[in-house]
């Protein structure tokens, strides 16, 4: 039996294993999930299921509006650095112990912990003290978290911070049950040794087949959650995940193949969702390469990249061409990304500007160069890196790929792997230039993949944390980006669209900027 039958196989014993009555979303999924320790995460395939498991201090509605989750209120001090939560009564763990302030403390301090070896952990670096407990200077009872009582917590900023609410959204706020974890380790997150305090609870996890999420009974707000399993069935090949809606196997898919945009909508209509997205798609250059740290290399292999093909054609239409690495509409940029003069050229001038900026740099056509070029699995993948190795080629340029699945590829960016140049993209957690421009401080070991060392930048990135001021902050970031665009730690080349299909069966499905769909409020109707 092949691997296309075996998978149909699959998914309909899953169905037919379902209570007749219950209500199962049979819900496609970027990839396997690398963890579900949400200390560990950073997929957007891994934030999809922590969001169903856990509930934070506060939590993204339909249209992603921040709204209460645990935290049934909060104050904020007059001068914006103090948030006092209060958390709400009914508040339940799945084992049925309350959820309380202590646990949120312990879930903070247990993320900032070195030995977490949590890659997000800056995430959470505006709450006071947080970064010096990260990097081994201070204890972790000397953060800014305190539990008053039970059912009040207590988080100071170093710094106002206008979007921490917002950040809060973020798996790396959601808590962790402390008895488990110490318990269990490492294991806590296994099926049967799980405990959330979610819309749902872990029943099952099997590598490369399924995730099964069943409805938690001791959520606060659990007879409102109509569905009532959730089985995340991993689709790297957005193709395969097509198939299986077309034949009725899966309710959503979380990704669609471009060049299948046009034919899915003419058969199947407002069932196809494109929608504007926070984030980037980018390719991360190591600067530690003897060629690539040149950056007259980067800047002519970013300048040859023709992203209106790539946008058009590659992507038909779903993606927009990017011309800086922080997209458009975000919020607290006041002017918006710095321009940059060789956009607003043809692309014979781009062209010829490049050669010129090779053969300064020692390469070219008449030597050439060999670059490799990692993405990970997926057709719309492969065929931006094919167009763009044949427009590379016009440099001199030869390109080697190598292609991993997608928790294999971005393990190796983070746990930094040798690579020249790398696919990789980046989907705001909150809506502020910071939550891009933070990703290549010199000390962001999980999300720097092209060991951008550049202490101008850090200085920069420091002091616009400092300025409370919006407007001068604004600015200030605004530097930061010019000079993220000189050096290129990344080369931006597409600002995202979200792109799903959602049966009609599915209900409460609302397009947003976040491209957050929590199972809680959705449901399927009869059909």
């Amino acid at each position: 039996m092949n691997a296309k039958f075996r998978a149909a196989a699959a998914l309909a014993l899953i169905l037919a294993a379902a209570p007749a009555s219950a209500q199962v979303y049979m819900r496609g999924n970027d990839s396997n999930p690398e963890t579900l320790d949400q200390h560990k995460t950073s997929t957007v395939a891994e934030a999809n299921i922590l969001r169903d498991l856990y509930e934070g201090l506060v939590v993204y509605d339909p249209s992603a509006q921040v709204i209460p989750g645990v935290a049934e209120s909060w104050e904020v001090s007059d001068d914006g650095t103090v948030y006092t939560f209060a958390l709400r009564d009914d508040a339940r763990w799945s084992n049925g112990d309350p959820v309380t302030a202590g646990d949120f403390v312990y879930a903070l301090r247990r993320i900032m912990l070195p030995e977490t070896g949590a890659k997000y952990a800056n995430i959470l670096y505006p709450i006071a003290n947080a970064e010096a407990v990260n990097k081994g200077e201070a204890d972790p009872t000397e953060m800014g978290v305190r539990a008053v009582d039970d059912k009040t917590l207590e988080i100071t900023l170093a710094a106002p911070t206008p979007f921490f609410l917002e950040l809060l959204t973020h798996q790396t706020g959601l808590p962790v049950h402390p008895p488990s974890v110490e318990a269990h380790g490492a294991d806590f997150v296994r099926p049967g040794n799980m405990v959330s305090n979610g819309a749902y609870t872990l029943e099952e996890n099997t590598l490369n087949d399924r995730i099964v999420l069943v409805r938690n009974p001791n959520f606060h707000d659990a007879e409102n959650v109509a569905i009532a399993q959730v089985n995340y069935l991993p689709f790297e090949d957005r193709a395969t995940c097509v198939r299986a809606w077309e034949a009725g196997e899966v309710h959503s898919c979380s990704d669609l193949p471009a060049e299948d945009i046009e034919r899915l909508r003419a058969e199947h209509g407002d069932a196809v969702h494109v929608a504007p997205y926070l984030g980037t798609y980018y390719y991360a250059v190591n600067h530690d390469d003897e060629v690539l740290g040149d950056p007259r290399v980067r800047q002519a292999l970013s300048m040859v990249i023709d992203r209106d093909f790539l946008a058009s054609e590659i992507f038909q239409g779903t993606m927009v061409p990017a011309t800086s690495f922080v997209p458009p509409g975000i919020g607290n940029y006041p002017d918006g990304s710095p321009e940059i003069d060789h956009f607003g050229m043809s692309m014979l001038d781009r062209e010829d500007q490049a050669l010129a900026l090779m053969e300064e740099a020692g390469y070219g056509p008449d030597n050439p160069v060999t670059i490799e070029l990692m993405y990970n699995t997926s057709e719309n993948h492969k065929n931006a890196a094919t167009a763009i190795a044949d427009m590379w080629s016009l440099l001199g340029v030869n390109v080697e790929y190598n292609v991993r699945d997608a928790s294999a590829h971005y393990a190796h960016l983070r746990d930094k792997g040798d690579f020249d140049v790398a696919r990789a993209g980046w989907i705001g957690d909150y809506s502020d230039p910071q939550n891009f421009l933070f990703m290549v401080e010199s000390d962001n070991d999980g999300f720097n993949y092209a060991n951008y060392n550049n202490p101008e930048y850090d200085a920069l990135m420091d002091q616009a944390a400092a300025e409370t001021d919006l407007a001068a902050r604004g600015d200030i970031l605004r530097q930061a980006e010019a000079l993220f665009m000189r050096d290129l730690p990344f080369i931006p080349l597409l600002y995202y669209s979200s792109r799903s299909l959602v049966s009609p069966r599915l209900q409460g499905w609302e397009d947003n900027i976040q491209n957050v769909h929590p199972s809680r409020f959705l449901s399927l109707s009869d059909g």
